[in-house]
Order: structure tokens, then C-alpha cells, then sequence
């Protein structure tokens, strides 16, 4: 059963790497990170970029923290064959280093139109593709994938799956026979608005492909549809409810904090940023 709050429960919470704006280096994040009580973190590859792997998941298991998600993936859609193979090969590179970091899953965010297109349904029909060349090296790198359907808003530009129910759909249609290696993340911020979503979110849990539960908060007026992510409590989501949902539907695994907040909370000192995320998690998730 869902636990009614998170109160003393931060070893179970993660902080995605882009709540702090990116602006630490990796050894600094991680100690920040760990020292605030946190148990896990979920690393964006821009943030590793030229680093040894071997040396960043020695001072991950000497930090104590687990990377519970790698993010992300680059975009699949692409214009021409070799833009489109381009992107197969980037992909298959970042499950290698999500597997070198041992990451619980590999998020795919997966793009909307290639350039210079309006149909949707061919970007969609690329990703399909792509996903389903890229399962393979998954499995032999032991990496689910974890897509992530974004807010229609995006579907032109950052991501074609616009809600759980497609992404569950492509999941099913490329691994008929049940979870093996492709799941979903569910987005608070993303997903808050869809009607089906508790009827989806407990379809994804008796498929065992819920791989990641990420949180932030939908503000009221929003300033930038990117980068105007609220803190916990600050918006009008019901994470608490959508966090009881999905941990009813069988989910045990990290509850990972990833705000986008250019004016805000990136302007801030990290370790206030840290602190607070560590308040409201416990007071409204």
C-alpha cells in the first residue's frame, strides 16, 4: 500500500540533475544531492559529457546514491534516412553509458515533426521504428527503456506520444508478450491533465512497465510552457493523489523531482533549491 506522505522518506526520493539548472559540477551535484538527504539521481548526459563513466560510477557508489533514470534520449524523428540513423546511433551510445552508470531505465523523449514536415502520423510511425530497433540493444545492455509521453503542446517539437495511453499502445505493440524491456515515466507536469489517466496508470501497472514518476507542479498563470515549472505545492496538480495512484498500481521505485524554472528556482542557491524540494516532497507528495 501507498505510504499516506513522504515524511521521512527522502532516501526514496531522486533529484533529476536539470532541477538545478545545470550550472554544478558533477562531483558538486552529487555531493549536494547526497548530503541533503536524498537516495537517488537522475543524470542528464549534458552533464556528463567528456567524463570518465568508470570514475562517475565510482563516485556515485561512494556518494550512496543510485541513479534511478539516465536522461534522455535524443530525437528519433528525423527528415532524411541519415538524420534518422544518426539518431539510432546516438541513442544506442547512451544506453551503453546509461548501462556503464547501471540506471534503472533509459528515458526516451522522442520527438515530434521531423523538420520541414506536417505529418504526424509519419513522425509517429518513425518512432514506432525506432523504438523497436533500438529494444535489442536495450536488452543486451540490460536498460528498459522508459517513454515518456509529454504535453500535447509539445507534439511539433519535442514529443509525438502526448499521453500514457499512446506510449502504453507502442509498449504493447512492440512487446506483445508483457514487460521485458520498454515501460513508461510518468510526468506529473505532462500528464496531470488527461481524463483516462487513472484508468492508464493502472493499465501500466498491471503490465509491470511503470519505470519512473517524476514531479513538479503546473503554475497558475504559467510564464514559459518549457521553463516555468512550479515547485511542489506551488501549482495545481494533486501530486500526492497521482503519487498514491501509481504506487497503488504497483510502483516501488524512485519518486524524482525535475523542475524546469529558468526565473526561479534556477536563480537560487542550490542548496536552498534542495531544501525545499525536501520540504514540500514531505509536506504535499
Amino acid at each position: 500500500m501507498p505510504s499516506s506522505t513522504l515524511q521521512h522518506q527522502l532516501h526514496r526520493c531522486s533529484i533529476n540533475t536539470a532541477t538545478l539548472g545545470h550550472r554544478l559540477p558533477f562531483e558538486q551535484t552529487l555531493e549536494l544531492i547526497a548530503h541533503a538527504g536524498f537516495g537517488h539521481i537522475a543524470p542528464w548526459r549534458r552533464d556528463l559529457q567528456g567524463r570518465d563513466l568508470k570514475q562517475t560510477r565510482r563516485q556515485l557508489r561512494d556518494s550512496g546514491l543510485q541513479v534511478n533514470a539516465y536522461c534522455r534520449s535524443s530525437y528519433l524523428t528525423a527528415s532524411s534516412r541519415e538524420g534518422f540513423a544518426a539518431a539510432l546511433a546516438d541513442n544506442r551510445k547512451a544506453i551503453e553509458e546509461a548501462a556503464e552508470l547501471q540506471a534503472e531505465c533509459f528515458v526516451m523523449v522522442v520527438g515530434g515533426l521531423a523538420e520541414g514536415s506536417r505529418d504526424l502520423a509519419a513522425a509517429r510511425g518513425q518512432v514506432s521504428d525506432g523504438i523497436g530497433l533500438l529494444l535489442e540493444h536495450a536488452r543486451q545492455h540490460a536498460v528498459p527503456l522508459a517513454l515518456e509521453p509529454l504535453h500535447p503542446m509539445y507534439a511539433a517539437d519535442r514529443s509525438c506520444l502526448s499521453s500514457l495511453e499512446q506510449a502504453l499502445d507502442l509498449c504493447e505493440a512492440l512487446e506483445p508478450q508483457g514487460f521485458h524491456n520498454l515501460g513508461v515515466a510518468i510526468d506529473a507536469y505532462h500528464c496531470w491533465w488527461d481524463p483516462k489517466l487513472a484508468e492508464q496508470i493502472a493499465r501500466a501497472g498491471s503490465q509491470r512497465r511503470i519505470l519512473g514518476l517524476h514531479l513538479s507542479d503546473w503554475l497558475v498563470p504559467t510564464c514559459d510552457l518549457l521553463l516555468d515549472r512550479g515547485m511542489m505545492g506551488d501549482g495545481v496538480i494533486d501530486l500526492r493523489g497521482l503519487r498514491h495512484s501509481v504506487e497503488a498500481a504497483g510502483y516501488r521505485g524512485a519518486i524524482e523531482v525535475e523542475i524546469f524554472s529558468r526565473d526561479n528556482w534556477w536563480q537560487r542557491e542550490p542548496g536552498e533549491v534542495l531544501k525545499t524540494c525536501a520540504q514540500r516532497l514531505q509536506q504535499h507528495c
